[in-house]
């Protein structure tokens, strides 16, 4: 059984015949434009990094604890103040840091999962699991989608479509694992494969690329998909004065009011992430970062796994860098 039937055979087990799965391939297109729905992170000439799936609630109980609940009490702080009650201020104060403080801390000592990276230069993918890292070459990468129906007694069917992709364990290719690099929820085939055309963009023709997936010397096309979809949370403010210039509603006016009303919330949870974010990129394995570098090495890790005679013999045909 080659590689793209055993990743088959794999979903196949999961799922049965109930499904269709569509397999996808680094040199085949799949005949839609590429297009990324809120999956990309980051974007750069040498790797492009998917969003883990934690980005959503990162700085949330810092932002809420110490945007909201800390910044009432540092206004009570300045009644206090106006009242001349020093003692007053300096408790208030002291509350307001310690509900920033304390849900800061404990995120920052639980860093981001890492996500899932693709790396333009050495052509491969990289991703970590409990500590371990897994990879795959870009090129015969073996990845498939489909789409199933999760039923819920208050929801209803709701549809789902994950793209996977087989990876196996650097040092010990025998230990593979399915690789989801989106999150499924309300997803389709059809838009699997827009994102999966964003990638094989960016690995096959970019960094840079328009909007058919040629590759481009401007950064335009992607810079106009990033700013979209990655929208800071502190900048909701924009989007809903616009809406009420555009309506003059009063629920719009609503939306207005309550998004400086959540702004500090916002701001600090924005802040968390970015922290958060930079702090776990320094976590993956010197093999991986070297080759994040513009000058780092070139060769792939399944090249140094050969050079050891530990690469997989279903990965026998993969060409070498």
């Amino acid at each position: 059984m080659d590689l793209k039937g055993k990743l088959l055979a794999m979903i196949g087990k999961q799922f049965g015949a109930r499904y269709p799965i569509t397999p996808l391939f680094a040199d085949r297109p799949t005949g839609q434009k590429p297009m990324q729905l809120n999956e990309v992170d980051e974007h750069t000439e040498h790797y492009l990094a998917l969003k883990s799936g934690e980005e959503m609630v990162r700085g949330m109980p810092t932002g809420i604890l110490g945007g909201w609940i800390g910044v009432a009490l540092a206004l009570v702080g300045l009644v206090f103040l106006v009242k001349g009650d020093w003692e007053g201020v300096l408790t208030s104060l002291a509350l307001a840091a310690a509900f920033f403080a304390v849900p800061f801390a404990w995120e920052m000592l639980h860093p981001l999962p890492l996500p899932t990276l693709f790396n333009h230069r050495t052509r491969e993918v990289y991703f970590e699991l409990d500590g371990e890292l897994y990879h795959t070459p870009w090129d015969g990468i073996e990845a498939a989608t489909y789409e199933y129906e999760m039923v819920h007694q208050n929801t209803g069917a709701m549809r789902h479509a994950p793209i996977e992709v087989l990876m196996h364990r650097y040092g010990k290719p025998e230990q593979q694992v399915l690789v989801n690099l989106v999150i499924p929820v309300g997803r389709s085939i059809a838009i699997n494969q827009h994102t999966w055309e964003y990638l094989r963009a960016y690995m096959n023709n970019g960094p840079w690329f328009d909007e058919n997936g040629d590759s481009s010397p401007s950064d335009a096309f992607v810079q106009r998909q990033l700013t979209i979809n990655n929208e800071k949370r502190r900048h909701d403010y924009k989007l809903w004065w616009r809406t009420w210039k555009d309506d003059k509603t009063l629920s719009s006016l609503v939306l207005v009011l309550s998004s400086f009303l959540f702004y500090p919330s916002y701001a600090i949870q924005d802040f968390v992430y970015a922290l958060s974010k930079r702090r776990s990129r320094n976590q993956w394995p010197e093999e991986v970062l070297e080759r994040l570098r513009p000058d780092g090495p070139t060769t792939r890790l399944i090249d140094l796994e050969r050079e050891r005679g530990l690469a997989s013999p279903m990965l026998a045909d993969t060409p070498p860098a």
